[in-house]
């Protein structure tokens, strides 16, 4: 089953006293301790970012993490395709990307997908999956219009936590950017195949977004988490 699981903000690095996501995460590999791997590319590999990945999933979880950065290792398709599940971080969406293409990652993780490794991550991690997604990449909130496109339509994180988030989406879509979801911190959705299959949450009033034009203009379509992660 192809399954992926996208954060609008939340998780072990915004949420450390809350792993709700985080176990949701784990909980749909169906393994009882799953391996996970934590992708920092769009943060540079900063060491704080996955000091925290494994303070947060060491005891639950088979944790390990890919570095880019320096010198990688050289059976990146191999320890990629071993995992039940990938955990991409947040930071630069468009370094990330050029950087993953240059390694061939972008097309591991494909593969890893259609073999059933839940793929998953937060903010830049979110936007990564899609054909295209709201970036700070480039300093002001922009279009990007490169993601992996394993999910069709384009997505916004942090659609409550940045308040200029929302508007920018809304205009990028009102000129003729794809529709497709946001998430606010704390919300998570959940893709199986590239159908929206639920919305889950950590802390209360968390919700997704379906947001699409019609006629000319954008509508935002609520979707009330399903369940408490």
């Amino acid at each position: 089953m192809k399954q992926i699981i996208v954060l609008g903000g939340g998780g072990f690095s915004m949420e450390p006293d809350n792993p709700r996501l985080d176990d949701y995460i784990l909980k749909c590999t169906g393994r009882k301790r799953p391996r996970i791997c934590f992708l920092g590319t769009a943060s540079g590999d900063a060491d704080g970012y996955i000091e925290r990945f494994h303070k947060a999933f060491k005891r639950k979880a088979r944790a390990s993490h890919l570095k880019l950065f320096g010198t990688p290792r050289t059976d990146i398709r191999r320890f990629l395709l071993m995992q039940h599940a990938i955990f991409v971080g947040g930071g630069n969406t468009a370094n990330m990307l050029a950087i993953w293409r240059v390694h061939g990652v972008d097309r591991f993780l494909g593969e890893a997908w259609r073999r059933g490794v839940v793929l998953s991550g937060i903010s830049a991690g979110m936007i990564c999956w899609f054909e295209a997604g709201v970036t700070d990449s480039f300093g002001p909130l922009a279009p990007l219009r490169d993601g992996l496109g394993l999910l069709p339509g384009s997505a916004c994180p942090h659609y409550d936590g940045d308040k200029k988030r929302r508007p920018a989406y809304h205009r990028f879509v009102r000129a003729g950017f794809p529709g497709g979801y946001a998430a606010d911190d704390g919300a998570a959705l959940h893709f199986v195949g590239t159908k929206l299959f639920d919305v889950v949450k950590s802390r209360p009033g968390a919700k997704g977004y379906r947001v699409a034009r019609v006629s000319g203009r954008v509508v935002e379509t609520s979707l009330p988490p399903s369940a408490t992660a």
